[in-house]
């Protein structure tokens, strides 16, 4: 199963994502959304799953979670948009994936068996690199992470 992990869109969509989101089962959104288009498209794709960012709120059509766990293909991924909140609360157990956007920066690492996955900002990122989203692949026992600039 692919899933596709997009984050801190603030309102646009690429419009590469199509192409990149194609053949992907679920989409996780991790949060600074900016508004009901972005998720509407996104759900044209595949399935969503999101959480609401810092600076979203008002503009959704139903409340967005602060944070989320959600079973995919038999994996459980937690989602938030700011990783300290999410450790800070608690990561629950039995979770493969952690799942969270804010800092703009992509990011991927496996701690004690456990991914931790930044898609990047589709948008605005921040450390020189251009935008960016993630694929988490999962097949039997195999999980992997792959970034895709824009």
């Amino acid at each position: 199963m692919l899933v596709g992990v997009i984050s801190d869109t603030h309102g646009v969509l690429p419009a590469s994502i199509h192409e990149v989101f194609a053949g992907v089962e679920r989409i996780i959104h991790a949060g600074d959304i900016g508004s009901q288009a972005v998720l509407d498209e996104l759900e044209a794709i595949a399935p969503v799953s999101a959480v609401e960012g810092n600076t979203d709120g008002g503009w959704q059509h139903r409340p967005l979670p602060g944070r989320l766990t959600v079973t995919v293909d038999g994996v459980r991924i937690h989602i938030g948009h700011k990783l300290p909140d999410l450790v800070r609360a608690g990561i629950p157990d039995g979770v493969e994936f952690v799942v969270y956007g804010h800092t703009h920066v992509a990011a991927a690492r496996d701690i004690d068996g456990v991914w931790y996955v930044n898609p990047g900002s589709a948008r605005e990122p921040r450390d020189g690199s251009p935008p960016s989203v993630a694929l988490i692949e999962i097949a039997g026992d195999r999980r992997d992470v792959q970034h895709v600039y824009l």
